[in-house]
C-alpha cells in the first residue's frame, strides 16, 4: 500500500505491556489526529510490541508539542517512537556493478514517484552504468576496486554517503562483499538483493546450476546487510514457479524480473517506515 502524500507516519515499539495500543491511539484522538492507516503486532516470543500509524494532522498542529506529549505518554511503556512528516523524501545512494536491471527499475519508480525518495548518487566499481545515471541527472562515482587495498575504495564510498547525507544505501546488484567495518557503519540502513534458489547454488552461474538440477522455483531475497554474507534480516522475498521448459536464459530473465520487483518492494517498505528490526528478524507492517 502506498503512503498518502498528506499523512504523518508514527512508528513505535516497546515491551509487551497492557495498554500499548490505547496509549498511542488515545493520544492521537486527544490531539485531534485522524488515523488513516493502522497496523500493530505483538511478538509473543520476544515480548515486543510494534505499531505503525498514518494520520492527518488537525488545524494548528504543532510537531514539537506533539512529540513532547507522546514522549511523556510513552515513557511508562518504555516506548521508542519515530515521527515522519508528510512528503518526506529520504536521500538514497545506490551501489551497482555491471548489471543494470535493478538500478533502472529503481530510477524509473523514483521518476514516476512510485518510490518517494531522492537518489543523490550512484556508486560503482565499474564505469558501465554511468550513462544511465547521467540520463537521470544523478552523479555517478566510479571507484575501481584494488583487491590489495579494499579499505581505500570503501572509504571513498563512505565519503559519498556522508557528503550526500544519504539515509539509505541500496546495493542494486553490487557484486562485491562489503567489509565488516562498512557493514557496521551501514547497519540497519543498507539493503541488498540476491537470487534465492532452492537448494542454494553458490559460485559461478547459479541459474545454470539450477537448470541442471531441474529446479521448479526461482526467487529473490532483499535484506539488510550484516557481516554474514546474504544472511541479514529479510525484508521481502519473491518467487515464481518454473518447469522443465525453462532453459538457463529463461531462468536468468525470470530472476532479473523478480530481483527488480523484490528490491523495489523492500525499498518501499523501508522508506515508508514499515520495517522494524526485531533482533535478527524484521517486522513489516
Amino acid at each position: 500500500m502506498s503512503r498518502a502524500p498528506d499523512t504523518w507516519i508514527l512508528t513505535a515499539d516497546c515491551p509487551s505491556v497492557l495498554g500499548t495500543v490505547d496509549a498511542v491511539t488515545r493520544y492521537l484522538f486527544e490531539q485531534g489526529c485522524y488515523v488513516t492507516e493502522h497496523h500493530s503486532f505483538d511478538d509473543r516470543l520476544s515480548s515486543r510490541f510494534f505499531i505503525r500509524v498514518e494520520f492527518r494532522q488537525p488545524e494548528g498542529f504543532d510537531e514539537a508539542s506533539f512529540r513532547a506529549g507522546l514522549a511523556e505518554r510513552g515513557e511508562a511503556f518504555g516506548m521508542v517512537f519515530e515521527l515522519t512528516a508528510p512528503n518526506y523524501r529520504p536521500k538514497v545512494v545506490i551501489m551497482v556493478s555491471k548489471a543494470d536491471h535493478c538500478l533502472n527499475d529503481l530510477l524509473y519508480r523514483q521518476r514516476i514517484n512510485q518510490l518517494s525518495m531522492d537518489v543523490v548518487a550512484v556508486v560503482s566499481n565499474h564505469p558501465d552504468l554511468e550513462p544511465l545515471a547521467r540520463w537521470h541527472d544523478i552523479p555517478y562515482y566510479h571507484f575501481p576496486l584494488d583487491p590489495n587495498d579494499k579499505p581505500s575504495q570503501e572509504a571513498k564510498v563512505m565519503q559519498v554517503i556522508e557528503d550526500t547525507g544519504a539515509e539509505l544505501v541500496v546495493l542494486a546488484r553490487y557484486m562485491q562483499v562489503l567489509s565488516p567495518e562498512l557493514c557496521r557503519k551501514l547497519d540497519g540502513r543498507a539493503i541488498n538483493i540476491h537470487h534465492s534458489l532452492l537448494p542454494g547454488f553458490k559460485g559461478a552461474k547459479p541459474y545454470h546450476q539450477a537448470y541442471n538440477k531441474g529446479v521448479k522455483l526461482v526467487g529473490a531475497t532483499a535484506h539488510y546487510i550484516n557481516n554474514d554474507l546474504d544472511e541479514g534480516p529479510i525484508i521481502a522475498q519473491g518467487v515464481e514457479v518454473v518447469d522443465h521448459s525453462h532453459y538457463p536464459e529463461d531462468l536468468i530473465a525470470k530472476g532479473r524480473d523478480i530481483e527488480g520487483l523484490t528490491l523495489a518492494r523492500a525499498v518501499g517498505y523501508h522508506i515508508e517506515r514499515r520495517v522494524f528490526l526485531n533482533a535478527n528478524r524484521t517486522v513489516v507492517l
